[in-house]
């Protein structure tokens, strides 16, 4: 069966689209994680793309392989049925929490450019999914697959503005403070991002049966990803005495290059987010489809789901963040050891 390039694109995009979200997008992650480690960051990425390239590649050859399009029939399979529903119930309960945490992202977005706005941003949003995810996983890899390549063409522009400013000298990192805590980095962000996208990696590799395909598109994920983190990483090094202590380091960059790009800026930001909230909502959508008997609808399930992370988001974008990613970055990397551990062929 020979590798179908239309396919190794829409897996390598969707891949992309689901670990992007608005921590990604705001350059706060990627500081959090990278760019604060100073001349250490670019092997931190080196590491990052790697992991996501083997154990992305790695999740979907095995779902492709089950045939399962629940990440929960995953876990089972992969870490036995106890602990496997253990991890199901976690990586559900963060699923939720961290669709929340995009809704609230979405509303500080809508309401950075128009105060009180806030709210019929997230109706509009929630109404925008609901349409995409009732469509099924075609839908999300349409929708991934006109996001990502317009979010990393807006990454390469920033780029080269930066380069063009007369940065391109400041974009050379400051050593490291000595410390041991950046060899933790690569794989705390590695892990907590997979972690998240098994609700869509599993359904997506179980979408193809191509073993060259799936892995093509997981090697194109991955390369993708570490050009968006190369790219993200070296706008925010040029500019680290504008961000310092900044909530969205890229909005206060951004700023630089004008109202145009601003616009354009925030256009990018809720693609971004949009595209994984879609994975999200799909992805514990099917697992919710398995806890309850047939008699409730799966459009019943998305409408409650939704519901549920509209209250979460209540909270605040910053707060959530600050409070959970921490945690949930543990919870991840403790999940990624075990699929590493367990001795599966694919």
């Amino acid at each position: 069966m020979r590798i179908s390039y239309k396919a190794v694109m829409q897996i390598g995009f969707t891949y992309i689209g689901t670990v992007v979200g608005a921590g990604f997008a705001s350059g706060q992650e990627i500081f959090q994680f990278i760019t604060r480690f100073g001349d250490k960051s670019y092997l931190i990425i080196a590491v990052a793309v790697l992991l996501f390239i083997i154990v992305g590649t790695k999740i979907m050859l095995l779902s492709s392989k089950m045939r399962t399009a629940s990440y929960d029939a995953f876990n089972e399979y992969i870490f036995g049925r106890t602990a496997g529903a253990w991890i199901n119930l976690i990586t559900l309960l963060i699923l939720i929490c961290i669709t929340g945490v995009m809704l609230a992202g979405t509303a500080a977005l809508f309401n950075q450019h128009v105060n009180g706005l806030g709210v019929p941003g997230v109706a509009i949003t929630v109404f925008i999914l609901y349409l995409v995810v009732t469509r099924g996983m075609h839908a999300v890899m349409v929708i991934n697959t006109i996001v990502v390549p317009v979010m990393l063409l807006f990454s390469m522009l920033i780029g080269i503005a930066t380069l063009g400013s007369g940065r391109a000298a400041t974009a050379l990192p400051a050593p490291t403070p000595d410390s041991d805590l950046w060899m933790l980095s690569p794989f705390l962000y590695a892990a907590f991002n997979l972690t998240l996208a098994l609700a869509v990696l599993v359904p997506l590799g179980s979408e193809f049966q191509n073993r060259q395909t799936i892995i093509a598109g997981g090697i194109m994920g991955g390369v993708g990803l570490g050009i968006l983190l190369w790219l993200s990483n070296f706008v925010l090094t040029a500019h680290l005495s504008q961000i310092e202590g900044a909530e969205i380091p890229m909005a206060v960059i951004v700023v630089n290059f004008g109202p145009l790009v601003q616009w354009l800026f925030s256009l990018v930001i809720f693609g971004e987010i949009f595209t994984t909230l879609a994975g999200n909502v799909f992805g514990i959508t099917r697992q919710l489809r398995r806890l309850f008997p047939p008699s409730v609808t799966e459009r019943t399930l998305i409408i409650g789901l939704l519901a549920i992370c509209c209250f979460i988001s209540q909270f605040g974008f910053a707060v959530l963040v600050h409070h959970l990613y921490p945690l949930f970055g543990i919870i991840g990397c403790i999940t990624l050891l075990l699929i590493f551990m367990k001795k599966k062929p694919v």
